[in-house]
């Protein structure tokens, strides 16, 4: 990237990998002594892997930029551990995360609420820093170590992001003992799955250590025409060359091919009458030579160096690469009309979609920690420098066929009755209508034929305009002990730009600035029990919050609407018992967000957007996660979620609840292995279960999401001295028929129905 100095690349190293703080016993078993002097001083960047095998997580390293146990940071922070992703079979991302309080998977693509709020940031952050993808496809999970959901708006840690919460994905790193895995599944749906995972040491002072993920997948869906291949490899290594610095560097490259499922459609529905269940829930009106690709690189590097025992440096730099290949078919949300212009309501109108589009996105952290005592007061410092920079690169595109076809050979967008003889006719069912640009959708007897782009007449075509956008970031941090009390203080100082049709003769060049307080307190009750207050601000330049949208790029957003703003506050008690092998965190919140902006929802006008004056969401949330028993795991969590629109261009919405926001929420997954001396021995069982009140769908109020339980269960067979596994997992037991959310009654997206999997691994 042009905007990043070639001193650069000659500071870091590689990779801030984010670390973890094992216990003293897992330490001294597989650190060796040069290491451990590492593990002690340094205490900013993750060096090796996680030893402990549980539920819950006990540090974040991405909240402060700081190794910081969980109780001791003044915010809300859920974690899914790689043993629960691995016990529950969460081979997706969305599996995962819906197990943390207060996140609600809405779609099938990469979209939640979090506490009441929808996402709007395309993309992840990885490792603590912020990638741009379309995740249309849900991402694989093989090569995460814990799923970490930072609650409210942390735009002092992560710059823009959602007020409602950040997902952070840590990675797997390289272990100092060696341990292989590998991992094959077969499952409903014609799904076949296999993973590996190796780590260990490459020379034998153990300062140089390594750890390779891969995951292949193969499925299709209870949803017609859906299927997808996946394919992921992540090689990662770690230097430990002295107890004063530590080098990390990791590459992911991800390739995914599947179909862009824009969900159940119900035509014709009538508001309070037509049952969700009018069209099947597998019904998709897509055809069979759809695909959505998506391929991605990431480069991580970071360096932590120690100049004393009091002053450290680090800095973390990444480089994503991504790439979109679209093409669908999908309705216009209208009914084909006949030659009077009056609906035909057994077939839906469709177009045909192509995008190509190519993003190349660059991240740099930088900050120095300073470890400073004045009388009784100690001072954990630190100041940085973070520059985020993405740019749409030139050459990408949308093309659509739509309308109806003319005699001379052009096409119409719309049928106009007066002009009728100038169009081309078809006969469906013994009625004469306009002949389609891309064939009716006939639904009472659907029919999927593969076809191209060369059936079609492309009558639209528009290039996605070239974009770059960069944030400039300088931060002060200090987090303060005295006595029982900590003090979390955090300022960051934000310079943003949006440039468009960059590297053109018309390019249009949008600025923005901003200055985020963080202040946080926490109390040590006892050395089990914390209590806590936050309070936080966000800002998002609308740019960044319509990049789904192909409006974005042909004039900048952020030109035309006043960035999103929103500011946290937050109490909350954080604990640990059973020895500490069990944590119990609960807080009540206010978030409060303005300038929301939103697609319009106008079938005349797709692109077209609008402000959403204000919104609130109040609400309590609790997690518990760990060791009941040595035998014996358990995750829960609960949440209540008080959403609504409290200003609007809209004054009859004013008051209403917010979209895709269940009231009440809880989620529960428990193991149990039955002991060496039980007539089960070798066996353990798992039970889940996944609850959601009611919800109100994106762009309608028409109709409501009912209320839905689901069960989960699982059998594990693992014979006493053995490296294997065999685990038989079962999803919706009950075959329950529920919806996980909906934009109108042309999408809505059901859950997946009973479903099994069978998953042998082999550790060696």
């Amino acid at each position: 990237m042009k905007h990043i100095y070639p001193f650069i690349f000659l500071i870091i190293g590689s990779q801030c990998a984010q670390s973890q703080i094992i216990n003293k016993k897992a330490k001294d078993s597989i650190v060796p002594d040069s290491v451990k002097v590492a593990r002690n001083e340094l205490q900013t960047v993750e060096i090796i892997g996680r030893s402990s095998k549980k539920y819950n997580s006990d540090y974040s390293f991405a909240a402060t930029k700081t190794a910081a146990l969980n109780k001791d940071i003044p915010q809300s922070i859920a974690t899914i551990t790689k043993e629960l992703i691995a016990d529950k079979g969460a081979f997706y991302l969305a599996d995962a995360v819906k197990m943390a309080s207060g996140v609600i998977p809405a779609s099938y693509y990469n979209q939640y609420t979090i506490r009441g709020i929808s996402q709007n940031e395309e993309g992840q952050i990885v490792n603590g820093m912020r990638t741009r993808q379309y995740y249309f496809l849900q991402p694989l999970t093989t090569n995460i170590e814990r799923v970490e959901v930072i609650k409210g708006p942390s735009s002092a840690t992560f710059s823009s992001v959602d007020p409602g919460g950040s997902i952070n994905l840590v990675t797997k790193k390289p272990l100092a003992i060696d341990r292989k895995e590998v991992s094959l599944s077969v499952g409903s749906f014609s799904t076949l799955r296999g993973s590996l995972d190796f780590t260990g040491p490459l020379n034998e002072s153990k300062t140089l250590l390594y750890r390779v993920n891969g995951a292949y997948q193969e499925a299709k869906s209870f949803r017609d025409l859906v299927s997808n291949k996946s394919f992921l490899i992540s090689p990662s290594f770690s230097y430990i060359p002295n107890e004063k610095t530590a080098i990390n560097t990791e590459l992911i490259l991800s390739n995914m091919t599947g179909i862009l499922d824009r969900g159940q459609p119900i035509f014709g529905a009538v508001a309070g009458v037509t049952s969700l269940n009018k069209t099947p829930i597998s019904l998709n009106l897509g055809a069979p030579s759809d695909f959505f690709k998506s391929k991605e690189m990431i480069f991580t590097t970071s360096l932590g160096h120690k100049f004393s025992s009091k002053i450290g440096f680090n800095a973390q730099y990444m480089k994503q690469s991504w790439t979109e290949d679209l093409q669908e078919h999908r309705t216009t949300n209208g009914f084909a009309v006949d030659m009077n212009n009056q609906p035909v309501t057994s077939l839906a109108m469709m177009q045909f979609v192509q995008r190509q589009q190519y993003w190349d996105i660059d991240n740099l952290s930088t900050y120095f920690n300073f470890d400073l005592k004045t009388g009784k007061i100690k001072h954990k410092l630190l100041v940085g420098y973070d520059l985020s920079s993405w740019n749409k690169t030139k050459g990408g595109g949308q093309n659509a066929a739509r309308g109806y076809l003319l005699k001379d050979g052009t096409v119409a967008t719309t049928f106009v009755t007066a002009n009728a003889a100038n169009y081309q006719t078809t006969t469906i069912d013994g009625v004469v209508l306009p002949k389609p640009n891309v064939n009716y959708f006939n639904l009472n007897n659907p029919t999927y034929t593969i076809t191209s782009a060369d059936d079609y007449t492309l009558n639209i075509r528009t290039a996605l305009p070239s974009a770059l956008t960069t944030t400039n970031a300088i931060y002060i941090q200090d987090q303060i002990q005295w006595e029982k009390f900590t003090f979390l203080l955090g300022l960051r100082n934000e310079w943003f730009e949006d440039i468009t049709n960059y590297e053109s003769n018309n390019e249009l060049k949008v600025k923005k600035s901003a200055l985020l307080p963080r202040v946080g307190v926490t109390y040590a009750v006892n050395n089990e029990i914390n209590v806590y207050t936050t309070y936080l601000e966000g800002y998002q330049p609308q740019s960044n919050t319509v990049t789904l949208m192909p409006q974005t790029g042909s004039l900048p957003a952020g030109s035309l609407f006043d960035p999103l703003e929103s500011n946290l506050k937050e109490v909350g008690i954080k604990t640990t018992f059973f020895n500490n092998s069990m944590s119990f965190n609960a807080a009540i919140y206010e978030i409060n967000q303005r300038n929301i902006l939103m697609n319009a929802n106008d079938p005349a006008n797709p692109d077209l957007l609008v402000t959403r004056g204000a919104e609130r969401s109040r609400g309590f949330e609790c997690d518990l996660a760990g060791y009941i028993t040595a035998d014996w795991q358990i995750n829960a969590s609960y949440s209540y979620i008080d959403a609504e629109i409290t200003n609007d261009r809209d004054a009859s919405l004013i008051g209403a609840r917010k979209q895709n926001t269940p009231k009440n929420s809880a989620n529960l997954w428990t193991r149990y292995n039955f002991s060496s001396d039980s007539a089960l021995k070798d066996l353990g069982v798992g039970f889940g279960m996944q609850y959601q009140s009611s919800k109100v769908p994106w762009f309608t109020r028409a109709f409501t999401l009912p209320d839905f339980t689901v069960f989960d269960a699982a059998i594990y067979y693992k014979p006493n001295k053995s490296n294997m596994q065999i685990a038989v997992n079962a999803g919706n037991l009950f075959n329950k028929t529920y919806w996980l959310g909906a934009q109108n009654y042309l999408r809505l997206f059901p859950g997946a129905p009973r479903n099994f999997s069978l998953t042998v691994t082999y550790k060696f």
